[in-house]
């Protein structure tokens, strides 16, 4: 009410006056006028909130996780057209239950499960033997057991038990750091995690007992150049 009546008092004063200054005022007493007169359900303003940080982060930790893993295909994309190696990341078998044909030339998955569970990210050829590794990206300070399946676990020690080269790539993004862990240190310290021990690998772990890749150019990340000090 009384904002109303100071609003009109001014409007005439510049209508007789013509003052520029009270042009500028009266616009912004107009604005904060027009802002108490906003209605809000049950006579409260409503408070704008982030409710998007939470999914921000997560989608933030998809997209880094996803971006260790096309360093990955553009460091193997390297190593074959130089005929160092073949080394491929696996694809996912999945068993399409239905499709929907939004258009007579397309096609939409809609429903889908996987056939049998995935074993591990990555295998290949290199100097005349198999190489199988899993890939992760950290976003904390220790790797928890959380993150790897028994599963991917107990392939890698098929693996190493076959003959074949076997081990744990892990990018701590904190550090921007990157470490290969061979599959027998990561399988003991899984097996200690069952029999009461710790439920995850610490950064300074990998540090001591894991092998720091350095970052290039052309590739990305040389893992292969550790692979030959390790098995070769």
């Amino acid at each position: 009410m009384y904002s109303t009546i100071l609003f009109l008092i001014l409007m005439i004063k510049f209508i007789t006056k013509k003052n520029f200054f009270y042009l500028i005022f009266v616009i912004i007493l107009m604005v904060i006028y027009m802002n108490n007169q906003i209605k809000y359900p049950n006579g409260m303003k409503k408070e704008i909130t982030n409710n998007t940080s939470t999914s921000n982060k997560n989608h933030k930790k998809a997209r880094l996780g996803t971006d260790f893993e096309n360093i990955i295909n553009e460091s193997n994309n390297y190593y074959l057209n130089k005929g160092i190696a073949a080394i491929y990341k696996k694809p996912t078998p999945i068993q399409i239950v239905k499709v929907d044909y939004p258009s007579r030339n397309k096609a939409k998955i809609t429903e889908a499960y996987y056939k049998v569970p995935s074993t591990t990210d990555y295998n290949g050829i290199y100097k005349g033997k198999y190489i199988d590794f899993e890939a992760k990206s950290c976003h904390a300070t220790s790797f928890s057991f959380e993150h790897i399946y028994e599963h991917q676990i107990k392939h890698l020690d098929t693996v190493k038990q076959m003959g074949g080269i076997s081990f744990l790539l892990i990018e701590f993004v904190k550090y921007n750091e990157v470490f290969l862990l061979e599959s027998n240190k990561l399988i003991d310290l899984y097996n200690q995690s069952l029999n009461g021990g710790r439920k995850s690998i610490p950064y300074k772990y990998f540090k001591d007992e894991g092998h720091l890749i350095n970052k290039g150019f052309k590739p990305r990340i040389d893992y292969l150049s550790i692979v030959d000090k390790i098995y070769f």
